[in-house]
């Protein structure tokens, strides 16, 4: 009874010291591999036990102080779904060198990019994505490009399909989509570029004192002299009476002009 105790009790101190914890990376197979810095344990022998890509174990040798594991010999294809484990001791950490590579990117390339006037949608169809990333769909207006809503990348290597609808202003409209990873960086779009068949808006009065009324519905934007943003929305009236008197800078439909409030 004793010995049989001591053994289950020496048993289990083994196995918690061989395995106390794990590393869990999720990602995209980008093509590239993962290395691995592996430091000894505190209680004897390499720190990593184990390593299991997408539940399957590796047969890589990983008794060394650095270690590659080889995704490419675990038949995935650009674009999968990857979830790697890496099991290893107590009082050790083992440290992955790269993870980023297999973090998506945006890597997407346009294969068709249309206006639909008719329904007013921005068609576009991708190939090429390393892994879903919103894009932020902008449209060039008041000499900068605002963003006007954000969708789902849907991350497929071969071919995606989006349809996103958007609101002209009046005269010569563009539209790009823009997405950004893990590096920071922008990934652009190219531009879509149609003439809207809207009507301008103008507003009255000129030289408001408590209110603006646009001649249709418009996003607007207000500025004042020193270039902070004070009031912005979208609608047919700005009521300004909570603004001082003194000069401002009017955002709509597709104009900037000067505004004095009296």
């Amino acid at each position: 009874m004793n010995r049989n105790f001591l053994f289950i009790t020496l048993c289990l101190l083994f196995s918690t010291s061989s395995f106390a914890g794990e590393i869990v990376l999720k990602g995209i197979y980008q093509g590239k591999n993962l290395f691995i810095m592996n430091p000894f344990s505190p209680n004897g022998g390499f720190c990593v036990t184990e390593v299991k890509i997408n539940d399957h174990k590796i047969n890589d040798d990983i008794n060394s102080s650095a270690f590659e594991i080889d995704l490419s010999t675990h038949q995935l294809k650009l674009g999968d779904n990857l979830v790697v484990v890496i099991k290893h001791k107590e009082g050790c950490m083992p440290r992955v060198l790269n993870e980023n590579v297999i973090k998506p990117s945006s890597t997407f390339e346009v294969k068709s990019l249309k206006f639909d006037i008719k329904t007013s949608t921005i068609n576009m169809v991708t190939t090429k994505e390393s892994g879903s990333l919103p894009y932020i769909v902008e449209q060039y207006r008041w000499n900068k490009w605002v963003k006007i809503g954000t969708i789902d990348g849907l991350g497929e290597y071969e071919s995606n399909t989006y349809s996103v609808p958007v609101t002209m202003h009046s005269g010569v409209n563009k539209f790009r989509f823009r997405q950004r990873d893990f590096s920071n960086e922008d990934r652009l779009s190219r531009e879509v570029v149609i003439r809207s068949p809207v009507r301008p808006v103008s507003y009255e009065p000129k030289k408001p004192t408590t209110s603006i009324t646009f001649s249709a519905e418009t996003d607007y934007e207000i500025f004042n002299s020193v270039g902070a943003r004070v009031l912005h929305g979208k609608g047919t009236t700005i009521d300004i009476s909570g603004l001082p008197k003194g000069d401002y800078f009017l955002n709509y439909d597709a104009f900037t002009e000067s505004l004095k409030k009296r």
